[in-house]
């Protein structure tokens, strides 16, 4: 008997050997729904359909041109009652607004519209008046969260969540990875990236910064520097040279000024800032476009967990660099 039993168990655990689940590292890429993504993590089975289903619930929860999505509910002033995306974005939103002295403004969606970069890409109406006429209904401080429903100082309030969406979608994703004991990975959504562990050759996540020039089919990718990540950060890069419109002769960027209403006139090309949730990163990268290279010196000191990079004109009209001491380590071996 032991003649037989022997053979029959050493091909059972040849067997079982063949079929043992392979760590390695597994990519998706995909251009669904509205913005393209990439996922790059090391796991012994795929996760595409899941992070699908991610992206699925994101977009049920903030795109405002899904008449049926929970923020264009809100925007209609239904009785709706929001998601747990809706509320982390929110939350987000108001802790960096009252960070930054209202740089950051998700109430700033009239003047997004009116300029051309909401709904339509027109800006042809927009005058002094019209700007003046729409500061009535902006302002965070006008709008709260109450048990889940969104209240509005006034009916016309609109949100809009473009300036850390992408960065929030980052964050869900790296929630799925975690939840299934992914260690390793890097997830880039519209440009916005998170990253754990480390790349396929066990180094650095390396994440370019590519160099700002009037790009809007972005086209472009010369890069001023790259920022090398070895663990569990949030990057984002926010800038104007490839959203903005042209009207009487000068060029006006996406980012909007809250205080103002008019698009950021700052000599900022771009901001790239590195955070712990890739979240905050977006705010943040948002609102140093309406800042400034001096507020963000005095915002590096009050956020000491933030690191920015930021490209700009000088008097001459040549590109510099400017960046805080915290990014340093990023960027030098």
């Amino acid at each position: 008997m032991k003649r037989i039993i022997i053979p029959i168990i050493t091909a059972v655990l040849l067997l079982t050997g063949c079929n043992t689940p392979r760590m390695e590292y597994r990519e998706m890429v995909c251009h669904e729904l509205h913005t393209p993504y990439r996922v790059k993590y090391e796991a012994t089975e795929q996760y595409d359909e899941e992070i699908r289903n991610v992206m699925r619930d994101y977009y049920h929860a903030i795109n405002p041109f899904d008449s049926t999505s929970i923020i264009a509910q809100v925007n209609s002033n239904a009785d709706v009652t929001v998601d747990s995306i809706f509320t982390a974005v929110f939350n987000t939103a108001r802790l960096v607004a009252q960070a930054t002295d209202g740089a950051l403004d998700v109430t700033c969606a009239p003047y997004i519209n009116a300029w051309g970069f909401g709904f339509t890409n027109d800006s042809s109406s927009v005058t002094q008046a019209l700007i003046d006429s729409l500061r009535q209904f902006v302002g965070y401080e006008k709008v709260s969260l109450v048990d889940g429903k969104v209240i509005k100082q006034d009916p016309r309030l609109l949100l809009n969540f473009s300036a850390l969406g992408d960065g929030c979608a980052c964050d869900l994703i790296a929630q799925l990875l975690d939840s299934r004991n992914v260690t390793n990975y890097m997830i880039e959504v519209g440009g916005e990236v998170r990253t754990s562990g480390v790349n396929p050759r066990g180094m650095a996540w390396h994440i370019g910064i590519v160099t700002p020039e009037d790009d809007p089919e972005g086209k472009n990718n010369e890069l001023q520097a790259i920022a090398k990540l070895d663990g569990r950060y949030g990057l984002a890069t926010s800038g104007n040279y490839r959203n903005f419109h042209e009207k009487d002769g000068r060029k006006y960027g996406h980012t909007i000024d809250p205080t103002t209403g008019y698009p950021a006139q700052q000599d900022v090309l771009s901001a790239t800032v590195i955070a712990p949730t890739t979240m905050l990163a977006d705010a943040y990268a948002t609102a140093l476009m309406v800042m400034g290279r001096e507020r963000a010196r005095e915002l590096a000191t009050e956020q000491p967990s933030l690191a920015y990079y930021l490209i700009y004109i000088d008097e001459n009209d040549s590109i510099r660099t400017e960046q805080s001491a915290s990014f340093d380590k990023f960027v030098n071996d």
